[in-house]
């Protein structure tokens, strides 16, 4: 528990219905949180990426910008409602617990919590989004969709930020060097989130497919939470010291 949690938590419960109101939320806790706290790091490559994207957006070039700030809020939604959950003594989905159990692990680095942030959204909640987005707009998830080619239009803007990310974020939570280990490196580099985008598109063909029978959906998401936990875990190894 950090002594500016209840600023994070009433960020992360006012509506945020549009992509400015996302970006207002994500702005408090960048603001409150110390360098030392891991969830600093996770939130504020988000909040870059969350702006990259608005600002695509405004320049045109999709077929669905509808679509796709409609994605940015429900995707956004699931992150503020695993960290409203922490943060207010419910049950959020392992995969966020394992980053959010940790925040003050001086001996993880920055780009970890970064990274594993990013594995949680994007492996367990971005199918979620992309489902509830579709039915809101009155359409099955599918590659032959338009709003499927703009969603990948947007690749190449967040590898950018990413690969940034795995340069400025590379020390240790408190900011000191990070000693050369070969582990981290690996797992750093490998790292892609156009891989995971995809796969989460795929996951939520697989959901819509079984939208009608609840039970099953709530194992696959079950499944979705427990893979990614256990990669969230490894992400989250501490660097010995040197």
């Amino acid at each position: 528990m950090f002594p500016y949690d209840p600023q994070i938590l009433a960020a992360v419960s006012a509506p945020a219905p549009a992509v400015a109101d996302i970006l207002r939320a994500m702005e408090t806790i960048d603001g409150v949180c110390r360098d030392t706290d891991g969830l600093k790091w996770f939130n504020r490559l988000y909040l870059q990426v969350t702006g990259a994207v608005k600002t695509r957006i405004a320049d045109g070039g999709f077929t669905d910008t509808d679509w796709l700030a409609r994605l940015d809020v429900e995707f956004a939604a699931l992150y503020f409602s695993a960290l409203r959950s922490a943060l207010s003594g419910g049950a959020a989905p392992g995969c966020w617990r394992a980053v959010f159990d940790r925040r003050g692990e001086a001996a993880i680095a920055r780009i970890q919590f970064a990274l594993a942030g990013i594995n949680a959204h994007i492996n367990h909640d971005l199918p979620f989004a992309i489902v509830n987005a579709c039915r809101t707009a009155g359409i099955a998830p599918s590659h032959a969709l338009p709003e499927y080619a703009d969603y990948t239009r947007v690749n190449s803007t967040l590898d950018a930020l990413v690969e940034t990310a795995k340069q400025e974020f590379n020390v240790r939570l408190p900011g000191d060097t990070l000693p050369a280990v070969s582990h981290l490196e690996e797992t750093v580099a490998a790292f892609s989130v156009s891989a995971a985008r995809e796969a989460a598109w795929n996951q939520a063909e697989m959901l819509w497919a079984i939208r009608s029978f609840p039970a099953l959906t709530a194992r696959a998401g079950e499944a979705l939470d427990g893979l990614a936990a256990l990669a969230g875990k490894t992400l989250l190894v501490p660097v010995p010291a040197p």
